[in-house]
């Protein structure tokens, strides 16, 4: 049996291949990455199993999170997503996803490579930790501030430092599988 992460709940199957196959895995996806801001966004105050279990439909109505389309998107039809169940049906936080997507536009033409604007706040590779019990864990860090900031002033929303840090851990910018974990690398 392979030790994971304490977080990971051993009932969940769709959880235990997400910390497996994709946690922590350095992506440089722009589309990836865009999903992930978007999905980190709409977690806030709620369990990430609970947007693990919405995320093919967020990927139905959110064009796959394909940041030109999502840029597009007309206002009736975010308002017809406030009252889809398969979503988080907050208004603001589905709002953000269209207007992510357009400061995502406005990054690239302004700084060029958003994916490696965003890794740049890691130096262009994971920071490793590994914490040996759930306590060790970070909810944000420094590196998650400084980046939450420049998000903000790019003009994201929902991009806060705790939802910033889970981004940053979720696309392996921040490694931090636990120290037993059969993920963590030697390092």
């Amino acid at each position: 049996m392979k030790t994971r992460c304490p977080w990971v709940p051993a009932d969940k199957p769709a959880y235990i291949a997400y910390h497996d196959e994709e946690w922590g895995v350095p992506s440089r996806d722009g589309r990836h990455l865009f999903e992930m801001l978007c999905l980190e966004g709409a977690q806030a105050g709620l369990s990430w199993w609970t947007i693990l279990q919405k995320r093919e439909h967020y990927r139905e109505v959110f064009h796959d999170f394909e940041v030109e389309s999502v840029a597009r998107m007309k206002d009736r039809e975010l308002e017809r997503l406030v009252g889809d169940a398969g979503i988080v049906r907050h208004r603001g936080k589905i709002l953000a996803v269209r207007q992510n997507a357009r400061a995502w536009l406005e990054l690239a033409e302004r700084e060029g490579d958003p994916v490696e604007w965003l890794w740049a706040f890691v130096d262009g590779r994971p920071w490793v930790l590994r914490p040996r019990t759930m306590e060790d864990y970070l909810a944000r860090s420094p590196r998650s501030e400084a980046l939450s900031k420049a998000l903000r002033r790019a003009g994201f929303n929902f991009v806060g430092p705790t939802i910033i840090h889970a981004f940053m851990q979720a696309v392996g910018m921040v490694d931090e599988h636990a120290a037993g974990c059969f993920r963590a690398k030697a390092g």
